[in-house]
């Protein structure tokens, strides 16, 4: 009989002996492996936390205790043993259950996340709000080695160690060069000077250390207190002992019950505690122990292993078109070439950005900052200032975390750094926290900043090629996935602030950005059955717009029409002004992404739900239309 049928919450799992809890593990990683392979997602950060999640739930008592997800990539475990194991299979589809932790779908889930470094500061406010309302509760908080890139993560660690409330910090640790060295220095620190690895990083400092002048000879000569120095920087406990933290481990994340041990013992001696453990990302599935970073967020794929090689590149190698991800990578390549003093930059999403070929063929002229998007635009404002085209290439979503460095490091100076924005618009299965739906609100009204938004893959190129000549900040946003273009061709100059016209009517005008041009097409083919002429234009430009065009042709149409998959004080924003502004006589109707957070699924269901596919548009547009009819009549 299969254990994993009797869960329905984690007090479930403390019925079970130590060999009934190691049978539960594979199961669960069973159950992750085939709903991931038919529903894709986020399956080696998952698998790798399978002992640590049931580990932690045997220490604590939830949902009275509290466990904060950092990114929530990591929690399918969590969600299979909180009462949702039957709904599982929706995993990620419309209407389903979310690929992340959502407070809407259980009282087990604390706070809705989906970006990074966001889970020590939350568990400390609660720890705090605990602490004042009398409660008696445990606050733990799981964050990946990868989320201590970020820089709000230290914000919390330092006031945590401040507060001295009691708090819980478990550090998974899965990807650290320096994994194996660290068991070893923790738990025989006597061992470390004799550490041929550590000789061989410390001879190294020594080397570049002496060629500093006057300040190399001083430090080489502290001998004794320089090894000291660099043993503690590289035992993980000092660090954060330093920090105000009890420091336990580094324990093996895939024993259960020594995780159980180590979080009781944390509770035990109080305060705030860190426990470092130990895991292998992707853990019990070869291919993804193999290729664990292919295998973080995974498209559907064939379970059969010898398949699993070409089925995983599929969302990586395509058929007919290549992805606007594929086209700026290619892009920016080429203009490397020719252009010595164009730099990328990314904040950990190097393969997904497109930039991973650039990173190899100009190592010296590429950055990886880490989960680090402020310091990434800042970091760009400083190369910017020393004569350099930095190309920041992030997602959209996670642009927001650097609204203050846009405007106050970057377009203040007016700073020619390129914004290359991906994920722009609705992207899917990860929903809300992945949906880039804010950017042409929030980056209009940046002074000096210029928007453009292609609306197939050659004007992405032509988009690229243009803005790293132009002397002030600009962000091209397009969408993920692939385009209509087949074939493309070399490099043409865009004219900025001008538009394109598709098509030519007479009734209503459709003023669509970027993907949305698609759609406004197939609206104007529907709308033709209607006997409804329509104007259709590419806007290209977002900021600044094609005002000499638009001046024109509005007063042409009885009905004006924008489509962006933007929520509203975007673009719709700047026409409604702008014909206000200019006493234009005209009906207007704005389409853009509804005041509320758009849910997962498939892009086609969420343009559905969002009231922007074809269908429904061309039914507002004629509803419009004979609204404006009767008036007339």
């Amino acid at each position: 009989m299969k254990i994993l049928k009797s869960i329905e919450k984690p007090s479930d799992i403390k019925k079970l002996k130590s060999n009934e809890l190691d049978q539960l593990c594979e199961e669960i990683r069973e159950e992750i492996i085939s709903v991931v392979s038919k529903r894709g997602g986020h399956l080696a950060p998952s698998l790798g936390v399978v002992e640590l999640t049931l580990g932690v739930h045997l220490a604590l008592d939830c949902p009275n205790d509290k466990i904060v997800w950092d990114v929530g990539h990591q929690c399918y475990t969590h969600k299979i043993i909180t009462g949702r194991k039957d709904d599982f299979p929706t995993l990620r589809s419309y209407r389903g259950i979310s690929g992340f932790p959502r407070r809407e779908e259980s009282e087990y889930d604390v706070a809705n996340v989906g970006h990074a470094s966001t889970s020590i500061s939350t568990a400390l406010g609660l720890a705090k709000a605990r602490d004042l309302r009398g409660e008696d509760r445990t606050i733990v908080a799981v964050v990946g080695d990868g989320s201590l890139s970020g820089g709000l993560a230290y914000e919390g660690l330092n006031q945590a160690g401040h507060l001295k409330t009691n708090l819980i910090v478990v550090l998974n640790d899965n990807e650290m060069s320096i994994d194996k060295n660290v068991g070893a220095l923790s738990v025989h620190l006597n061992r470390i000077r004799n550490d041929e690895g550590l000789n061989k990083v410390k001879n190294d400092l020594r080397s570049k250390m002496s060629k500093i002048p006057t300040v190399g000879t001083l430090i080489n000569n502290l001998g004794e207190s320089a090894e000291e120095a660099l043993k503690n920087l590289l035992v993980p406990g000092k660090f954060f002992e330093e920090l105000g933290f009890r420091y336990v481990g580094p324990i093996d994340g895939h024993n259960i019950l020594e995780v159980e041990r180590n979080i009781r013992f944390a509770k035990k001696i109080g305060g705030p505690v860190l426990v470092h453990v130990r895991t292998k990302k992707g853990k019990g599935y070869v291919p993804a122990e193999e290729n664990p970073g292919r295998f973080h967020g995974t498209p559907p794929f064939d379970l059969d292993a010898e398949k699993i090689e070409a089925a995983s590149k599929v969302a990586a190698i395509p058929v007919k078109a290549p992805s606007y991800m594929e086209v700026f990578g290619e892009a920016l390549l080429e203009l490397a070439k020719e252009h010595k003093d164009v730099v990328a930059i990314t904040a950990a999403m190097t393969c997904g950005t497109g930039l991973e070929k650039f990173s190899m063929e100009y190592p010296e002229r590429f950055f990886d900052v880490g989960i680090a998007e402020e310091h990434a635009v800042t970091f760009a404002a400083g190369l910017a200032l020393g004569g350099l085209k930095p190309v920041v290439a992030i997602y959209s979503t996670f642009l927001q975390r650097s609204y203050d460095q846009l405007i106050h490091d970057v377009a203040l100076t007016g700073l020619p750094i390129v914004f290359a924005l991906d994920r722009a618009g609705l992207v899917g299965d990860d929903g809300p926290t992945h949906h880039g739906v804010f950017d042409l609100s929030y980056l209009k009204n940046i002074p000096g900043m210029t928007i453009l938004a292609p609306s197939n893959e050659q004007e992405l190129r032509d988009m690229l090629y243009t803005a790293i000549s132009l002397p002030g900040p600009v962000a091209i946003r397009y969408p993920r996935g692939k385009g209509p273009c087949t074939a493309l061709a070399k490099f043409k100059k865009v004219e900025i602030g001008k538009a394109k016209i598709l098509e030519k009517g007479s009734d209503v005008l459709i003023l669509a950005v970027g993907r949305m041009v698609a759609n406004a097409k197939q609206v104007s083919a529907i709308l033709k059955k209607e006997n409804i002429s329509t104007t259709v234009i590419d806007v290209r430009s977002v900021k600044p717009f094609d005002e000499e065009l638009f001046s024109d042709i509005i007063p042409l149409h009885k009905l004006v029409v924008t489509m962006e998959e933007n929520v509203m004080g975007g673009f719709g924003e700047s026409i409604a002004k702008f014909i206000s502004e200019n006493n234009i006589e005209t009906s207007s109707l704005f389409c853009h992404i509804p005041d509320r957070f758009i849910t997962h699924g498939s892009v086609e269901e969420l343009m559905k739900d969002a009231g922007l596919d074809a269908d429904s548009v061309a039914k507002k547009i004629s509803d419009k239309v004979k609204k404006i009819s009767k008036v007339i009549a």
